[in-house]
C-alpha cells in the first residue's frame, strides 16, 4: 500500500503513540485528521495535522457529531487508527462499576460505535480503489489477561474479539482491519490510570518502534499484528 494522499483519522492523536503514528503517516504523504478528547488535551495535537478535532468516545453525541462532520466534509475515509485508551489496576472486588464501564466504553464499545458510523466512508473508499483500513491496538493483554487487571483485560479482549471477527467480515467488502497487540509500551499510560496503581512492568517497548511497525504492517498489506510481531 502507498499511504500517500490517504485520508486517515487518528483517534487519540494527542497521545504519545497517536502523535507518532500521525507524524509517520504525514511523512508518508497521508492526509491526517487527528482527534483529542477535550480542548485541554487538544494542545497535544501537532500543528501539521490537516484537521484537529474533538472526540469523546464516552459520548454518543460526540461520536455522532464527529462522524456527521467528517462524512459531510469528505466523500470517503481511507483509514481509521484507534490510538486512544484508558487503563485501571486493582483486585476485582475493589474495582468500581463506573470504572469498569468507562474502560469498556473507551477501549471497546465507543470505538466500535465510531467505526460503525464511518463504515459508509470506508466502503466508498473501497469502491474507489482506496484500499481502506482500520487499526485497533488491543495489546498483549488481550492475548494474556493479567490478575489485578481484570477490567482492563476484559475491555481489550472485547476489542480484539470484535476486530478479528470484523476483519473476516469486512475483507469481502475490501476493508482491512489490523489488530495490533504490542507488549507494554513506554507511552506513560500506566502512570495515568483512572483507578489503582500500576505494578512494576519493567522496561517497555519504544513507542517509536511500535508506531513504525504498525505503519510497516499497513504498507505491507499485513492483516494481524500479534505480540510476537513486535
Amino acid at each position: 500500500m502507498n499511504l500517500a494522499s490517504k485520508k486517515v483519522l487518528v483517534v487519540g492523536a494527542n497521545g504519545s503513540l497517536g502523535q507518532l503514528l500521525a507524524n509517520q503517516l504525514i511523512a508518508k504523504g497521508a492526509v491526517v485528521i487527528g482527534t483529542a478528547r477535550s480542548p485541554e488535551s487538544s494542545q497535544g495535537l501537532t500543528p501539521n495535522l490537516t484537521e484537529r478535532l474533538l472526540l469523546d468516545l464516552e459520548s454518543s453525541q460526540s461520536i455522532e457529531a464527529l462522524t456527521n462532520y467528517l462524512l459531510g466534509q469528505h466523500a470517503s475515509i481511507d483509514g481509521i487508527i484507534f490510538a486512544s485508551g484508558l487503563v485501571a489496576f486493582g483486585p476485582i472486588e475493589d474495582m468500581p462499576g463506573a470504572v469498569f464501564e468507562r474502560l469498556m466504553r473507551v477501549n471497546a464499545t465507543g470505538q466500535v460505535e465510531l467505526f460503525k458510523r464511518l463504515i459508509g466512508g470506508l466502503k466508498t473508499s473501497a469502491a474507489n480503489g482506496g484500499e481502506p483500513f482500520v487499526v485497533s491496538i488491543s495489546g498483549v493483554i488481550a492475548e494474556s489477561p493479567m490478575a489485578g487487571m481484570s477490567a482492563y483485560s476484559a475491555s481489550k479482549t472485547a476489542l480484539k474479539g470484535f476486530a478479528q471477527a470484523a476483519s473476516k467480515e469486512l475483507r469481502k467488502q475490501g476493508i482491512r482491519w489490523i489488530d495490533a497487540r504490542p507488549g507494554h509500551t513506554e507511552t506513560g499510560l500506566a502512570l495515568r490510570a483512572i483507578f489503582g496503581s500500576a505494578p512494576n512492568f519493567g522496561s517497555g517497548l519504544d513507542p517509536q518502534i511500535v508506531a513504525q511497525r504498525i505503519i510497516q504492517a499497513l504498507e505491507n498489506d499485513e492483516r494481524d499484528l500479534p505480540s510476537t510481531a513486535f
